[in-house]
């Protein structure tokens, strides 16, 4: 199964969780999003998506310039997860809000979200990215539960390759 990882980073925590994901995850690649062009989005089974949150809310800069891109990409019936970093501390009110317009382009490019995950052992007042009780990706908190990063990612490779059917 081919599996592409496009990310944007700013300090290298998003850089940092991409890498770490792919080790996790067979067979798939690794790009900044500046980058990547509309074809990188196309040409795999299943497409990962990366971001950090900056500010209040505010989607890193690089995804910034390169939602069109996502937007004009075809990807009719195409799998797409989510993963975004945030701090739930300092700007409760906000936590991961960054998937929420990576999640929006997917959709409007016809991609099938997958890769939803529980709110639960997380500590914010509220979030864009949040579904009922389920955030629209995986969200790591590097600031204040980076001891949780790793088996986080590891859970959640190992259900995305289940909702993929592997």
């Amino acid at each position: 199964m081919k599996i592409t990882i496009i990310y944007g980073s700013s300090t290298g925590n998003t850089e940092a969780a991409a890498s770490q994901l792919s080790k996790l995850m067979p067979e798939s690649q690794v790009m900044e999003v500046t980058d990547a062009d509309t074809t990188d989005f196309e040409n795999c089974e299943l497409l990962v998506l990366g971001t950090s949150t900056w500010g209040f809310g505010d989607l890193q800069d690089d995804w910034e310039s390169a939602l069109d891109k996502l937007r004009s990409a075809n990807l009719t019936d195409k799998k797409v997860a989510l993963f975004g970093l945030g701090d739930q501390d300092s700007y409760p009110s906000t936590f991961v809000d960054g998937l929420r317009p990576l999640n929006d382009a997917a959709k409007e490019a016809g991609a099938k979200l997958i890769g939803l995950w529980s709110a639960e052992n997380y500590d914010f007042q509220d979030s864009a990215a949040l579904e009922g009780d389920k955030l629209l990706g995986l969200a790591l908190d590097e600031e204040n539960q980076s001891e949780l990063s790793d088996q986080r990612m590891k859970n959640w490779t190992e259900q995305l390759l289940n909702e993929m059917g592997h």
